[in-house]
């Protein structure tokens, strides 16, 4: 809506200012920064149910197959992306995984565990060639440039 008021940035704003949600060093995309506590467990404690978006760049490991990827690669592995991998020991919850075109894989996550989903296709035998974090909960990257920041917009939550 045109009511938004802007903020100015302050000094103040930066102080216990903490990542809530890491990215791997090879992965991109969104990070929310915050200085309250609750959101940073509502976004990444333990019982957390926030939904995670990535879009995922994979290939074979090894040389090329034939055809595109998303026809050549079985859709039972796809089926074990969704549910029935464990990492660690412990049972993955359920995902939604699918294509978005031939090479790359949409993930939609309620957990994050360390390098989860590398190491999910590491387990179908895929290689993962890039990772891009688009969205956590209702709060969308849409086309904020690498490297800038914004300010949540009025109404806009995670939840």
């Amino acid at each position: 809506t045109g009511d938004r008021v802007p903020i100015d940035f302050s000094r103040a704003h930066l102080r216990g200012l903490a990542v809530a949600g890491r990215l791997d060093i090879d992965s991109t995309g969104l990070l929310v920064l915050t200085q309250d506590g609750r959101i940073a467990r509502q976004l990444i404690g333990v019982g957390s149910s926030i939904e995670k978006e990535y879009l995922v760049r994979v290939a074979w490991p090894e040389a090329p197959r034939p055809g595109p990827l998303n026809e050549t690669f079985p859709a039972e592995r796809l089926q074990l992306l969704r549910h029935g991998l464990s990492l660690d020991g412990v049972q993955l919850k359920p995902a939604k995984v699918s294509w978005q075109n031939e090479d790359q894989l949409r993930f939609v996550l309620r957990e994050g565990r360390k390098r989860q989903i590398r190491r999910m296709c590491e387990a179908v035998g895929l290689r993962v060639a890039g990772l891009k974090r688009v969205r956590i909960g209702r709060v969308v990257l849409g086309a904020l440039p690498p490297g800038q920041w914004r300010y949540l917009h009025a109404g806009e939550s995670f939840g």
